[in-house]
């Protein structure tokens, strides 16, 4: 299984379990996210969601070898159609709250995913990165607004047109994360902290996040679906293919040809 669920005292974990793959995404595995988080939010017994992934990796983003093959329902902006969109609408719209522990890469929506994340925990191993200029392509899940609300316009435009990584600290720092944890620490610590949340009422914790979110939750939406939008368009120009070939190829892309 390249995704894994568990249930105990109250918390609901969902784990990225495909580390021979770097834990890089399919359109499977985004369905079943999608069926995980639906499911949690149903359950009364559940008080709090968990995300994680293995030891030495969150996760390397999208599996662009699928990506490439599933690229209409990666990038269709129907959330019935695609599992993407879905897992987007899903997270973004939880009502208990969700805990991220990161530990090693957190790539393209290994990063965007985190600020629709109520808590985020990263290991001192973890390195976080939107290289979406790289591949010739745009920030997704909302990320070229939330980031600016969170650390400002001139952090985010360096995060998110040089698309470089930078370390569990300048996250931090950024306001990204709550707290950089030893990471052999790290998922328990979050287990700590999530069991702190299920002693709470959830009542007031849904309340309380509704309140937090209810402000922006359509412009949320809104840029969510209008960055899919500029992906789709771009993902189609010549410079996304040559970046993807050159990922293939496993050379350095050459963008000098187009203007």
């Amino acid at each position: 299984m390249d995704i894994l669920t568990s249930k105990k005292n109250g918390i609901f974990t969902i784990t990225f379990n495909r580390p021979e793959k770097k834990n890089a995404i399919t359109t499977a595995m985004y369905q079943e996210m999608v069926e995980a988080l639906l499911s949690a939010e149903a359950d009364h017994e559940i008080r709090v969601i968990v995300f994680t992934g293995s030891d030495s990796i969150f996760t390397a983003g999208n599996d662009l070898e699928d990506f490439i093959n599933h690229a209409d329902q990666f990038i269709n902006t129907d959330s019935e159609k695609s599992p993407v969109v879905q897992f987007m609408v899903a997270l973004s719209s939880a009502q208990k709250p969700v805990i991220a522990a990161v530990t090693g890469l957190a790539i393209g929506i290994g990063t965007t995913m985190l600020m629709h994340c109520d808590l985020v925990y990263l290991s001192d191993e973890a390195k976080l990165s939107m290289p979406f200029t790289q591949l010739g392509l745009c920030p997704e899940f909302a990320s070229s607004l939330l980031l600016q609300k969170i650390g400002g316009y001139h952090r985010a435009a360096e995060k998110l047109l040089l698309g470089e990584a930078f370390s569990a600290q300048e996250a931090v720092e950024t306001g990204m994360a709550n707290k950089v944890i030893p990471a052999k620490d790290l998922l328990s610590f979050a287990n700590q902290q999530a069991m702190k949340l299920v002693a709470l009422p959830a009542s007031s914790l849904r309340a309380t996040k509704r309140l937090m979110k209810s402000t922006n939750a359509q412009l949320v939406n809104d840029v969510m679906r209008e960055e899919m939008k500029q992906f789709s368009m771009m993902l189609h120009a010549p410079e996304a293919k040559e970046a993807m070939m050159a990922f293939f190829q496993k050379r350095k892309p050459n963008f000098s040809q187009f203007s």
